[in-house]
């Protein structure tokens, strides 16, 4: 399949709001403060009330969830530390629902809804809420959240592997408007998603949990409006997002001019052996920065198509860990020196309906081509291939009628920096979900338990710094007839190695048998008897700098807890006894 020759682009933009009849209001410094505070505060405390309501393990434990406040035109001003591939592209979801219902008409109680890969949104099991925030009748801004939820539907329980288009993947909400009172809350709405999901009180417990933490936000900002007057708390907000434009402009005015190049490559599509190539340009030129993905494959037919909205989130972030410093709040002011273009039909900006469910593999490669593209200029900024993998796994059963299905999203190693070990057995950079631990697990279903779970030694390339350690996880199943469903990656092709660094070990799965060992495809949907002993491995990070100049300390440090054998010690390092 050819990619066509329309291209998609996100130009650097800056949205300004219209003269205000008291914009000539001059904003205090002090008062600044305190309300640009008061703004990160309120999106964090979003973030806290989001996660802490929720009903489903995925948001409730593993934290796989976002929030953002937004002005009245939609820029992102603050948002929670939570999801940075769900944060970046808030604004552009936004304004898919706000160019057909414009802001102006909304009312009290209204809220914009979209999950629709092919309208502005990312993959459908992510679902944006937007919520107007009126002050004494004012519209002065919004709160939005979105929320992995555990089952939106489809073909499959949890996950689809084989989803042949996106209408297979689950409910699609395109953008759209609707009124909480009327259409939620016991509405039509909400029944009709009752009626179209596997788990129904986790589904509609976690939309709950969205409403509720936009409707904490809104308060904060109504509480700001109390003290500091509407006009005064909008013109903070504005010059929030400036601030954030000012610092990172400056930032790339240290960066040298000039054209990079970066690639990376996806295992393969679940259905050949082929890897799946993503390449990057990256041009820096003066405080503007421009990624072209032109060259990155065509799109497949299998799940791992990657959104539009998801390579804008992928790429921003690469930019902003690696060339901003991380007191720069990240708003739309990050936004505007950035311009991003990929192939209409490519891997990376797919067409309709190609399916989309696993677009975190493709994303990955985003990130780190964009990452290789850095390290030429800002070495001393960048980390090594890491596990860098949205290793999703779903054990759900039927039993009787009622469905249980967990899911969960693994990390493994980090990558190695140039000051740093790499991180152990932690989520990766775009996902940032912590672990569900084993008591939630054992509280919640009963088709499986957990019987082993813990780290994996010499699995982190060697190098001046150590890549982070990858972990297993092992599942015994308790009944027959359970659905397994996977998308992994890192199964054939390792993270790679910084600057003499080695690569990081390959992941993998497998189900024990009466004795057999059964190796379990990374992208793939099986079915799971009684007694069965399922296991995944996670990749391990890969190493930064030469590996003969890693500190004797250190590898001894690494012996004695564990983290690398003395076989590898001797054989990787020359380390004797």
């Amino acid at each position: 399949m050819a990619a066509g020759s329309a291209r998609s682009k996100t130009a650097a933009r800056k949205t300004r709001a219209p003269a205000d009849k008291k914009a000539n209001v001059k904003l205090d410094p002090v008062d600044y403060a305190v309300i640009s505070q008061g703004l990160i505060a309120a999106a964090k405390e979003m973030g806290t009330k989001l996660v802490r309501s929720s009903y489903s393990t995925i948001v409730r434990e593993a934290q796989d969830a976002s929030a953002a406040l937004f002005d009245r035109h939609g820029n992102v001003i603050a948002q929670a530390e939570l999801i940075p591939m769900q944060l970046g592209p808030m604004s552009e979801i936004f304004r898919a629902c706000a160019a057909i219902y414009p802001p102006e008409t909304l009312k009290e109680g209204d809220f914009y809804i979209n999950n629709d890969p092919y309208g502005g949104g990312q993959h459908l099991q992510d679902v944006f809420i937007f919520s107007p925030i009126f002050y004494e009748g004012r519209l002065v801004g919004f709160s939005g959240t979105t929320a992995h939820h555990l089952d939106l539907g489809g073909g499959n329980p949890g996950l689809t592997p084989d989803a042949v288009d996106v209408h297979a993947e689950g409910i699609i909400f395109p953008p759209s408007l609707y009124n909480y009172d009327r259409d939620w809350n016991g509405g039509s709405l909400e029944r009709l998603v009752t009626s179209n999901v596997r788990v129904p009180a986790q589904t509609v417990g976690d939309f709950y949990a969205q409403f509720a933490a936009n409707a904490v936000g809104a308060e904060r900002i109504r509480q700001l409006c109390d003290k500091y007057g509407a006009t005064v708390v909008m013109q903070a907000m504005e010059e929030l997002i400036d601030y954030s434009e000012r610092r990172f402009r400056a930032a790339l005015k240290e960066v040298p001019d000039g054209v990079y190049h970066g690639e990376a490559y996806v295992d393969d599509d679940g259905l050949s052996d082929e890897p799946l190539q993503v390449k990057a340009k990256v041009t820096v030129k003066g405080d503007s920065i421009a990624v072209d993905f032109d060259g990155t494959c065509a799109q497949v037919r299998r799940n791992l198509n990657c959104p539009w909205a998801s390579t804008i989130s992928a790429t921003l972030a690469a930019i902003k860990s690696a060339l901003t410093s991380p007191d720069i709040p990240f708003n739309e002011g990050v936004k505007r020196p950035i311009s991003i273009s990929a192939p209409k039909g490519s891997l990376v900006n797919p067409n309709y309906p190609a399916p989309v469910r696993a677009r975190m593999l493709a994303a990955y490669r985003c990130f780190n081509a964009v990452m290789h593209a850095l390290a030429q200029i800002v070495p001393d900024r960048v980390i090594a291939d890491g596990n860098d993998s949205t290793d999703v796994t779903s054990i759900s059963h039927l039993d009787g009628t009622r469905y249980q299905v967990y899911l969960e999203v693994y990390g493994g190693g980090y990558g190695a920096g140039p000051r740093k070990d790499g991180c152990d057995a932690v989520d990766s950079p775009l996902a940032n979900c912590t672990n569900t631990p084993v008591e939630a697990t054992d509280m919640d279903f009963t088709h499986f338990r957990i019987v082993g779970y813990g780290l994996i030694p010499d699995s982190g390339g060697a190098g001046k710094q150590r890549g982070g350690l990858s972990f297993f996880r092992s599942f015994e199943i308790l009944k027959d007839d359970v659905n397994f469903a996977i998308y992994s990656d890192r199964f054939r092709l390792p993270p790679l190695g910084l600057f003499g660094g080695e690569n990081g070990k390959r992941a993998a799965c497998e189900v024990m048998r009466a004795g057999k060992k059964i190796p379990i495809a990374s992208k793939s949907k099986v079915y799971l008897r009684k007694g069965d002993i399922l296991t995944l491995f996670t990749a391990g990070g890969a190493g930064y700098g030469a590996v003969g100049e890693r500190p004797r300390e250190k590898i001894a440090a690494d012996l004695k807890q564990g983290y690398i054998t003395k076989g590898a010690a001797r054989a990787v390092y020359g380390q004797k006894g």
